[in-house]
């Protein structure tokens, strides 16, 4: 996986080309390459990929060489996103070369936004699936075995895969997703994922909980919800604050997450779910996109800044200490300077732990695409990003300061990727931990002191208890 160091790991949504892999001792099973990109969401559909193939004669490798099948799970909601799978495809065209019987699959959002592009104009794959079209791989296979190209981009209304057991994927056997639901019903001006994604259909709670027993009872000791908008969850009457508490009573071991929410849906029942349970997390993913009224009403999102304000306090005053971050998107259509400058103000007001910041990319099909011209020029793009960045580096820095000097509960994930005689974990809001290895190993729950920090992590040493 690669990711950039220090600050921009929490600037880039992404986990760009992740291989994800199975522990396979099948060498006689024909072979997938599987590589994931953009958000959470398609990383934990590759893990329904993968067991939709292991159960018809594939495991995983991360051997291109040795591959039969390769797909890329894609992301269509930047320009740039879908500029490196472009890239990633012409890297294969070799590969195709040495074995004509290879066959290369484009998986996900942009295989249902460019599927035309894709198989004719092209001519880089053999197969597109859309993120509905998963079960259907198989017989897709078999068609492009028989010659032919072949493509199923159909949405559906009812699909949530729920009944399926992902396979856990290029993890650390500690944290794992558990998507709640999927689609999208917002239609945010600038956003591609009701188009490539489908509306929105929330999954059988039962199944949710059952995914979330199972996971404990395998080892795992943290779970992410994941949905679109998970505070729009909604199966039988119940409601996305009644199972998060479900999932809560799982075992009080089990560190419960959740991502994203948005602010025009998120209530304060959610809120009181939280603080009544020590093992869901104070943290909070609530993009914001911009700081000014006018702009966010041109953005759809149902909100304006004051109703933002409104539900930030909600958080302060029922959660004290929550981790908040955030999304921005500099240079959206007929953005002025001193809207701009509301972004930055509301920055400053809210004094987020970290943030995802972009500049606006024009996607093709959406209502801002079709109904505003996309006038900010480049550079002034750029200028307004670096000046958000710039903020968000020193909100960080202040915020982790704020930490110097405290105890913090943190789960251990992986060996720290600066030095093998460290660990790295996080603590309860979200925030990335570094100590000493010591006796500790993954998995682990430590106390630790923080003594130092950067703008990106907390540093300290573990307290003995």
């Amino acid at each position: 996986m690669k990711r950039n160091n220090d600050f921009n790991e929490l600037l880039e949504e992404s986990r760009q080309g992740e291989v994800l892999l199975l522990d396979d001792d099948k060498p006689h099973l024909r072979k997938l390459y599987l590589e994931s990109y953009g958000c959470a969401m398609n990383f934990s559909d590759s893990e329904i990929v993968a067991s939709i193939m292991n159960g018809n004669g594939f495991s995983t490798t991360n051997n291109i060489d040795e591959a039969d099948v390769i797909f890329l799970n894609t992301c269509a909601i930047r320009d740039n996103a879908e500029t490196k799978i472009w890239t990633r495809l012409r890297d294969f065209k070799s590969a195709k070369k040495n074995n004509p019987d290879l066959i290369i699959g484009v998986l996900g959002c942009m295989a249902e936004r460019l599927k035309t592009k894709l198989l004719e104009e092209q001519k880089l794959v053999d197969l597109v699936v859309g993120p509905d079209a998963y079960r259907d791989l198989p017989n897709l296979i078999q068609i492009v075995e028989s010659g032919q190209k072949a493509v199923n981009v159909l949405l559906s209304r009812e699909e949530t895969y729920a009944e399926i057991s992902p396979v856990r994927l290029g993890g650390n056997g500690i944290s794992a997703f558990i998507s709640i639901m999927r689609g999208c019903d917002n239609m945010c001006s600038f956003c591609v994922v009701p188009f490539t994604r489908g509306r929105e259909r929330s999954r059988d709670q039962e199944s949710i909980v059952a995914e979330a027993k199972e996971l404990i009872n395998g080892g795992y000791k943290e779970v992410t919800l994941l949905g679109q908008n998970v505070d729009s969850y909604k199966w039988e009457g119940i409601t996305f604050g009644n199972l998060l508490e479900r999932v809560a009573l799982v075992n009080p071991e089990l560190r419960v997450r959740f991502s994203t929410s948005h602010p025009k849906d998120m209530t304060d029942d959610v809120l009181e779910t939280m603080a009544k349970y020590d093992n869901i997390c104070n943290y909070i993913h609530l993009p914001v996109q911009s700081g000014n009224s006018r702009v966010l009403e041109m953005m759809n999102r149902g909100y304006d800044r004051a109703w933002y304000i409104n539900r930030i306090e909600a958080i302060r005053r029922i959660l004290p200490g929550c981790g908040i971050s955030t999304d921005t998107i500099s240079g959206f259509c007929s953005e002025t300077e001193e809207e701009h400058q509301d972004t930055l103000s509301l920055m400053e007001y809210v004094g987020y732990e970290f943030a995802y910041m972009y500049s606006y990319s024009e996607r093709p099909g959406t209502l801002a695409a079709r109904q505003y011209p996309d006038d900010i020029p480049a550079e002034t793009k750029s200028r307004r990003l670096a000046e958000i960045i710039k903020l968000q580096l020193k909100l960080s820095m202040e915020s982790n300061q704020k930490d110097l000097g405290k105890e913090h509960r943190v789960l251990v994930e992986a060996i720290s990727k600066r030095s093998t005689e460290h660990l790295s974990g996080r603590n309860d809001q979200n925030k990335v931990v570094i100590f000493p290895k010591e006796e500790f190993k993954i998995g682990d729950y430590v106390t630790v002191l923080v003594n130092d920090c950067t703008s990106a992590t907390l540093l300290g040493n573990a307290v003995k208890k």
